[in-house]
């Protein structure tokens, strides 16, 4: 068996220089938490284990292989029956402990990370889990038959080394300032036994094999999947587990649309719900289960950075091909009146990319943000050098009659010319018109408003909403004019900016890059940024590219709420101490129980 000091010795003598072996692996900074630490502070060690939770799903599910393109996946496999090499911590912007990891050994030359297994781990099937079964995962997940998008994540990996039996060395091919956090918090990690050998592509139906706390007790296709904890699951008592997943089961029921799923809540057919309707939760969760403390409604905080949701334009749609078009379509959103009148002030504007974090680009450029752009000032619109640009406010002194001037006079200057009927055409006498796809009526009360406003302009927008399984197969396919879509941002931007905004990966089915963005400008940046140096370093290319993607005026953007707003049934308790950054589902799975009667 090698230990750790070995492991250390032959890494000094691979590399020329000093490595360690480590418990934990901050970026940019130290650990929280030391190698002898019990647990996390946001869980609750003496919580209850048992009892049952059931929630929510929209549409439908026909697989248990979340892992490919084609069908639509059961809601709740990565949390519940996947784990990876290390567990993020939700106190720190960037930081990871071993869980089937008990050591990590990152190069100093920030070519190759290496981990150690932990002896204990074990897969549902009772199997020891091995540097193969790490190897095989990854290999899986980069072959042609997995979801495109790990392609894209983890390219710069040049290979797998399996060392021994406990011990794998990832390679790569350029420095990456998050790649070897990447691989430790986001590799699934699976069992070669499951599909028995098949392609994986055609493993869509098999309970999956893998080492997380769950197992699926039942799968009633497309209705809903209950999943019940694993009694010999080997990490319970780990660090980076002790006082999570209490649950004995957890049962995900399926909904059409937020309707049915609120009568649902309140009928009392599942148990929490985290409310994305600014409606909903003023107007809809009331009544007497509410008022007798039978249901609780309360509003977590959180400091987790907002990313930006908004209207995505398809610019692979020849309507969508000039920025000036674009920025004309986000002049006609009035989101001052719709906060007023349909989201009862509940809402804050994003701006960014990555609103509400240090990433988020302000005011003039800084001299760092100025010397990565400088090289790109002939390529790039002169507006980037000057002030970030923010979503038009319609509070006085600014109006929505003002914007839909200056959006009509961008419109005049991309060549779109309102006929004697009202409506905007090209030079080749073709409508700007467009569709709005969604698949839940909620949207409604955003798009409908913006419709109206568009209508002035001389602009026709249609409101489709579809069944979830085809609006994904859409998504997937870039058959679509504009969707809403929501881009999350972690505390330490990284990897998903490759799939989200560059050129390789606007032709890539499945991909996000649903704005179709291909600029050689954000291409480079992206790729800066992965190489940042330092957290310093890393704010200033963030910022820097923050500025030319908003220039780009792909998004019409929307809002955030700056807490989570939970309802919940009272026989659900969770721990006192909130963590800092959070998925409110996430948390509920990982941290909360079912009080004692």
């Amino acid at each position: 068996m090698m230990t750790a000091a070995l492991l250390a010795l032959l890494l000094h003598l691979v590399s020329g220089a000093p490595a360690r072996a480590a418990h934990a692996i901050a970026w940019g900074d130290e650990p929280k938490y030391p190698a002898s630490f019990p647990h996390f502070d946001y869980v609750d060690i003496d919580a209850p284990r048992g009892g049952a939770v059931n929630l929510s799903a929209f549409g439908s599910f026909d697989k248990l292989n979340p892992f490919t393109l084609k069908g639509l996946a059961a809601a709740g496999l990565n949390t519940l029956m996947f784990e990876t090499l290390a567990e993020g911590s939700d106190d720190e912007p960037f930081t990871m402990y071993g869980l089937l990891a008990d050591d990590m050994v990152f190069a100093p030359d920030g070519l190759s990370i290496t981990f150690r297994l932990h002896p204990q781990a074990r897969f549902s099937n009772g199997d020891r889990v091995t540097a193969q079964d790490v190897r095989y995962s990854f290999d899986t997940l980069m072959g042609r038959q997995a979801h495109p998008r790990f392609r894209q994540y983890f390219a710069d990996v040049a290979r797998v080394v399996v060392l021994d039996a406990r011990t794998v060395r990832f390679e790569f091919k350029r420095r990456n300032h998050e790649l070897h956090m990447i691989i430790g918090m986001q590799l699934p990690v699976f069992s070669r036994a499951w599909g028995k050998g098949r392609p994986f592509d055609q493993v869509v139906q098999d309970p999956p094999v893998a080492s997380g706390p769950y197992l699926i007790e039942k799968a009633d296709w497309g209705r809903a999947i209950t999943y019940r904890r694993n009694p010999d699951w080997w990490a319970a008592s780990l660090p980076t587990r002790r006082g999570m997943f209490n649950f004995d089961r957890v049962t995900y029921k399926y909904f059409k649309d937020e309707t049915a799923r609120l009568e649902g809540f309140k009928a009392g057919e599942f148990d929490w719900i985290s409310e994305n309707s600014a409606k909903n939760w003023a107007r809809g969760h009331t009544g007497r289960k509410y008022t007798s403390g039978e249901i609780v409604k309360r509003e977590f905080r959180h400091s987790n950075a907002a990313g930006m949701q908004g209207f995505v334009l398809n610019t692979r749609r020849f309507q969508f091909a000039d920025a000036r078009v674009r920025q004309a379509l986000m002049l006609a959103m009035d989101f001052e009146w719709m906060n007023r009148q349909i989201f009862y002030g509940q809402y804050v504007r994003s701006p960014s990319f990555f609103t509400n974090s240090e990433m988020q680009a302000e005011g003039l450029p800084s001299e760092e943000e100025l010397a990565l752009l400088e090289p790109f000032r002939t390529r790039l619109p002169p507006a980037v050098f000057g002030e970030a640009p923010v979503p038009p406010s319609t509070d006085p002194p600014g109006s929505l009659r003002a914007n839909l001037r200056a959006a009509r006079a961008l419109l005049r200057e991309a060549g779109w010319r309102v006929g004697s009927d009202g409506k905007l055409r090209n030079e080749n006498g073709m409508l700007l018109q467009f569709e709005i796809l969604s698949y839940s009526k909620s949207l409604e009360r955003v798009a409908v408003p913006w419709v109206r406003n568009l209508e002035k302009l001389g602009i026709t927008a249609f409101l489709r909403t579809t069944d979830p399984a085809l609006y994904r197969k859409r998504e997937d396919e870039f058959d679509f004019d504009v969707m809403v879509t929501s881009y999350s941002a972690s505390q330490t931007p990284g990897n998903e900016l490759v799939e989200r905004f560059t050129s390789a990966s606007a032709s890539v089915k499945g991909a996000d890059n649903l704005a179709g963005v291909r600029d050689p400008v954000v291409d480079k940046l992206v790729a800066r940024l992965l190489q940042s140096r330092d957290r310093d370093d890393l704010v200033a290319a963030a910022r820097a590219l923050d500025r030319v993607l908003r220039h780009g005026w792909y998004l019409v953007p929307h809002f955030h709420a700056p807490t989570h707003r939970v309802a919940f049934r009272a026989t659900l308790d969770h721990p006192e101490m909130l963590p800092l950054y959070y998925a409110a589902d996430t948390w509920m799975l990982k941290t909360w129980w079912v009080r004692r009667r």
